[in-house]
């Protein structure tokens, strides 16, 4: 039975029979105040290529009323089962299908999320469809190249706002509350959108070349609308149509351009054509640093490119998701980083010390794969949004751009979108264009690059003279073996990098780059640098300067002396963030031990003013603290890096952005009595730090720290509350309940989440957050036992993100052993769990195995 599973050949069968024209939808959503299911009625107009043809249309809801297929009736029982349609005996030519059925409102943000605020008791509806949800909420043929038009017809609560992809009608043209919508463009599935509720909204207009006017709206809760910086929004947004339209060629595709900020939103945001969804978490309702802030630009960037990437023309099938999800990130940070009128113009930087560092992990897990993935069935997909399909095409395309030249890799985007606008393509289609512009044949940088995985090293081999002139300098490139389960064979790469040579000025104290060589490395173990004989050796040689590839870099041994002693005097933030990364990955790989790289930091993050570095640093130390040092030697490491983050943040100017940085880094390992006690003084005013503004998410993080180590009990997490009787309040406070150091606290966290699928998706990820804490091991320990036992069950009776979130939440990472390690392989022995969830759990043993390879290290150190 395949479930709500679609393999890629009963895709591909049913696009050669299928063309798709035309979706109808009608949605009575009028009882969405009070929840439970509503009526959904779909026509769809289709064409088949042969007569008397079958073939399946998708739906996943609770009952089905009507199947009429070219005016006859079809028995519901005979042919809807196993969340498909039956379709037999179709017309060769025109078809047309209407399909009346009870579909299902959701709480786990899947389908037709709904959501209730504690603040005016009002429900907030928005779809989420990628990859295949469209099928909870109408009948469809569920897969991207069967594109169609989509006309919505929605029936609201009287008083509600209905939006989605195309214009939203005039209140004169809303009658008796049903708001009709006029056809989408041909788009797929997965990117219409609705979004229903009493939403506050602020409108605007982008004003583009030759008279182009493009509607803007900005939605979010009116329990939102005081924290809604409208203004800076619409300015990112239009930055972006004006960067994007130039670098495209091509004008923004839908007639108007919505940005609904809604409710328990999994991920970061959703590219719906013209009605994008994004986390309202993003509605900052507390002080936060320039990092969050340049962290939304770029979420709001990348599914602004979207419309053009994915939208306008999309993948075939999933294994070209990076077509989509690979170049949107690349624009997007090309867009902050290149935009006269940007305000993170360091972008790159803040790409190497953060998602860069995210597909370094990736590509070392047994799941490694190829940029252009195999996907055998939606399955796979669902998993597949990860650091490779992201951050690594997104930096294999910043090597292309170095590869082929920046004008000619936009100059083939130019004539992609021009062949294939609102079609579909594959990877030919993309590189025929780029290799057409460029003059380079693109098919062997294909085949390293994007078909094939795993990740290069690059070491300098220098030689110098009794005068310290260089006499030969080399560049040896290494193809660590893909970790055991992996697909595929190690592969040399042909890299595209520059090499920076650094130098300290001694008046300054600053290491200045003093010289740059760009040049392509073979795809070889050994690559001469002819260029770079005869100049005097620097203090520091950096290789793969300006981030231009994708590659792990080491420093020789006299570079590496110098940035340790130095790495906080870079004048550049871009070659820092490269060091501070290099430093974090072997420290990761056993290299360099924990504690040694602890000292590391401590030696220069003070001098670090790029706060979103700042801010990695705190999350990588805190991580190898965790995971990766020495047991018997963690204690003192945890001691030593608390007492740094007081004395910085007692040292950081008032009411800036490292000072609240600092505060939340000391709240995460706050440990003594003395530590504890400030953090309490802080939370009730008894204790105070110039310029720090203990604001509502300042208070939670304080007090789920305090809850943590038995400091605060339910009477002060509820009296919280009752100060933020807001979502956001709910989930902070489930987290710090689940955070008690108490067995009854993890017993009620384990079953609310395992034992029970009450909870909404954004409170059980909440609750997994308190669940796991660092320095609670003993209480977590009899849990390892319950998850592998309980695992399977979940992943078989819960909706997807449901499911991962407690696969992957749930796994005992910090009980590093080998006893984790064998329970684990005992359990993929025999549990038989299905591809997706193997690779997740595979993943998590991974984590653990890792750990304790670094551990041995430290304790070696």
């Amino acid at each position: 039975m395949p479930g709500t599973n679609l393999t890629r050949e009963e895709a591909q069968q049913r696009a050669k029979l299928l063309t798709v024209d035309a979706y109808e939808i009608d949605l009575d959503l009028s009882g969405a105040q009070e929840g439970g299911t509503y009526r959904s009625v779909t026509t769809v107009r289709f064409r088949s290529a042969e007569a008397d043809a079958e073939t399946f249309i998708d739906l996943v809801a609770p009952a089905v009323h009507e199947v009429v297929l070219n005016g006859s009736s079809l028995d519901v029982a005979a042919v809807f089962r196993d969340s498909r349609i039956a379709l037999r005996h179709l017309q060769q030519g025109a078809n047309e299908l209407r399909v009346v059925a009870d579909c299902a409102y959701t709480n786990t943000g899947e389908g037709l999320h709904r959501f209730v605020d504690p603040v005016d008791d009002q429900a907030y509806l928005y779809t989420q469809f990628e990859v295949p949800d469209a099928r909870r909420v109408f009948a469809n043929f569920e897969q991207p190249d069967l594109k169609a038009t989509f006309q919505f017809t929605v029936k609201a609560p009287a008083g509600w706002t209905v939006i989605s992809n195309s214009p939203t009608p005039t209140p004169a043209e809303v009658k008796d509350d049903v708001w009709v919508f006029e056809p989408t463009p041909r788009i797929s599935t997965y990117i219409t959108a609705l979004i229903v509720g009493p939403y506050h909204s602020v409108h605007s207009t982008y004003e583009g070349p030759d008279g182009q006017v493009v509607p803007l709206g900005i939605y979010c809760r009116p329990s939102l609308a005081e924290f809604l910086d409208a203004d800076a929004i619409f300015e990112v947004t239009r930055q972006g149509f004006d960067w994007f339209q130039e670098k495209f060629a091509y004008a923004y595709p839908f007639a108007k351009y919505d940005q609904l900020f809604v409710p328990e939103f999994n991920a970061g945001a959703m590219e719906n054509a013209g009605a994008v969804t994004i986390r309202d978490q993003y509605v900052f309702r507390s002080k936060v640093t320039d990092a969050a802030y340049e962290v939304r630009a770029e979420t709001i960037l990348h599914e602004l490119a979207h419309m053009w990437f994915g939208d306008l023309v999309t993948m075939e099938w999933w294994n070209d998701l990076w077509l989509n999800e690979s170049f949107a990130t690349y624009t997007s940070i090309a867009c902050q980083a290149y935009h006269p009128d940007s305000k993170w113009p360091h972008a790159w930087t803040t790409f190497a010390n953060s998602m860069k560092t995210w597909a370094y992990r990736q590509d070392q897990l047994p799941s490694t794969h190829p940029i252009m993935a195999e996907i055998r069935d939606l399955d796979d997909v669902l998993v597949n949004f990860d650091g490779i399909t992201y951050a690594k095409g997104a930096s294999v395309l910043k090597q292309l751009v170095a590869y082929v030249g920046m004008d000619a890799f936009f100059k083939g985007v130019q004539a992609y979108f021009k062949q294939h606008a609102f079609g579909n393509t594959r990877l030919s289609d993309l590189l025929g264009a780029l290799e057409e512009t460029s003059g380079r044949d693109l098919a062997a940088w294909s085949k390293a690059w994007l078909e094939t995985a795993g990740i290069n090293v690059l070491r300098p081999e220098i030689e110098t003279d009794a005068h310290g002139v260089i006499t030969s300098f080399k560049v040896r490139q290494e193809a660590p073996a893909l970790p055991a389960g992996a697909k595929g064979e190690p592969v040399l790469r042909p890299h595209r990098i520059a090499i920076g040579f650094y130098s300290l000025d001694e008046a300054g104290g600053k290491l200045l780059r003093e010289r740059r060589v760009e040049l392509d490395i073979a795809a070889a173990e050994l690559t001469d640098v002819p260029e770079l004989v005869g100049h005097a050796r620097p203090d520091v040689v950096l290789l793969n300067d300006d981030d231009l590839s994708y590659a792990k870099v080491r420093l020789d041994a006299e570079s590496l002396a110098k940035v340790t002693a130095h790495l906080g005097d870079f004048e550049a933030s871009l070659p820092r963030a490269l060091c501070w990364a290099s430093a974090w990955d072997m420290t990761r790989d056993g290299e360099l031990a924990t504690r040694d790289y602890l000292a590391l930091v401590l030696s220069g993050i003070a001098k670090e003013t790029d706060i979103g570095v700042v801010q990695s640093l705190h999350r990588q130390v805190k991580l190898a603290l965790d995971l990766y040092a020495d047991p018997a030697w963690r204690g003192t490491g945890l001691a030593r890096w608390t007492e740094a983050t007081l004395e910085h943040l007692r040292a950081a100017a008032p009411g800036s952005d490292h000072q609240l940085a600092w505060a939340r880094a000391f709240a995460a390992t706050a440990r003594t009595e003395e530590q504890l006690t400030l953090l309490a003084g802080l939370l009730d005013g008894s204790e105070t730090i110039e310029g720090l503004a203990v604001d509502t998410e300042l208070r939670w993080t304080f007090l789920e720290r305090l809850a943590a180590t038995g400091r605060a009990d339910e009477a002060e997490i509820a009296a919280e509350l009752e100060r933020d009787r807001t979502a956001a309040g709910e989930r902070h406070a489930a987290t710090a309940r689940a955070a008690r150091p108490t067995a009854e606290a993890k017993a009620a966290a384990w079953a609310s989440v395992v034992e029970s699928a009450d909870l909404p998706n954004a409170v059980q990820e909440a609750v997994i957050g308190g669940f796991v804490q660092s320095d609670q091991r003993e209480l977590l320990a009899p849990y390892a036992a319950k998850y592998f036992a309980a695992v399977k069950g979940v992943w078989d009776s819960r909706s997807h993100e449901i499911a991962q979130q407690i696969a992957v939440g749930l796994y005992p990472s910090l009980l590093v052993s080998q006893e984790t390690l064998d329970a684990t392989d005992a359990w993929l022995a025999s549990a038989e769990p299905n591809a997706a969830l193997r690779r997740l759990v595979s993943e998590s043993r991974s984590g653990v195995e890792r750990a304790l390879r670094a551990q041995a290290a430290d304790a070696r150190a």
